[in-house]
């Protein structure tokens, strides 16, 4: 009967850029998991229905990103038995996605070093929810004015960061001229309490006037060192033993002739 059935534990929502993942355990056996999607304000909704997984993307019945969702993880019987009777469930904490979703690795598109300037592009996150053209909404269509984002930058081979803050997707900051400098961008929800900061993208690093000593430092200059000394060692030694060799070879030929003109 279903009052025997496990019930599921340790549910968890796992959600970035709206893309929306729920899990739990254990691993059913002879039985199957349906989950239901309570709304505060929206119509129940049923996905992944008897799946013997235990997780269940739900991202497109969250479409309604402000609300505030419970999910129940229903413990049933193949179909074939009898439902008649309410199945035991579990209930998920609440999960609002606008307010608990992470936000993913801005990505670089460009970016330069001319003089004392660093310039940088980057494009928003893009969410799985379509516009009805068919083009994928980005993180700032549904944040919008509520995000801003974060470049961190440091002279190479530094540990003293900065960092300025743009609700554009450009950043022009001033820094050493000749000088190479790292950095990554980070999304940032100030009105979140928590789950603030979004993901760091990919660190960069420019590179002007970089020579091989800024990418390997003193160990190639100790190499290059030895290899030169011993070039100008070989350059100098050569000579002096081949000459040496052929003084000898001559005398040698000397002492030759004047044995046989001896005999």
């Amino acid at each position: 009967g279903y009052e025997d059935l496990p019930r599921a534990v340790n549910i968890t929502w796992s959600s970035i850029n709206f893309k929306t993942i729920l899990q739990w355990q254990p691993k059913p056996s002879g039985y199957f998991y349906t989950v239901e999607i309570h709304g505060q304000t929206s119509d129940i909704k049923r996905k992944c229905i008897l799946t013997s997984e235990t997780e269940c993307d739900v991202t497109d019945v969250l479409r309604n990103v402000n609300e505030t969702y419970t999910a129940y993880i229903l413990s049933v019987m193949p179909a074939e038995m009898d439902n008649f009777e309410e199945p035991p469930f579990a209930v998920s904490e609440k999960f609002i996605p606008y307010s608990q979703t992470v936000i993913g690795k801005p990505e670089v598109k460009e970016y330069s070093q001319k003089d004392s300037k660093l310039n940088v592009v980057f494009k928003d996150p893009l969410t799985p929810y379509i516009f009805p053209n068919g083009s994928f909404q980005s993180i700032r269509d549904i944040f919008q004015h509520n995000m801003e984002y974060k470049l961190y930058y440091w002279k190479d081979q530094s540990s003293g960061k900065k960092h300025v803050t743009t609700k554009s997707h450009t950043f022009e900051v001033s820094v050493d001229s000749g000088k190479n400098y790292c950095f990554y961008v980070q999304a940032v929800i100030p009105s979140r309490r928590e789950n603030r900061n979004g993901q760091e993208s990919t660190v960069l690093c420019t590179s002007v006037g970089r020579s091989i000593f800024n990418e390997y430092g003193t160990e190639v200059f100790i190499i290059i060192a030895v290899i030169a000394v011993a070039v100008i060692t070989l350059a100098i030694v050569l000579p002096v033993v081949l000459c040496k060799r052929k003084k000898a070879k001559k005398a040698r030929a000397v002492r030759e002739k004047e044995l046989l003109n001896g005999v």
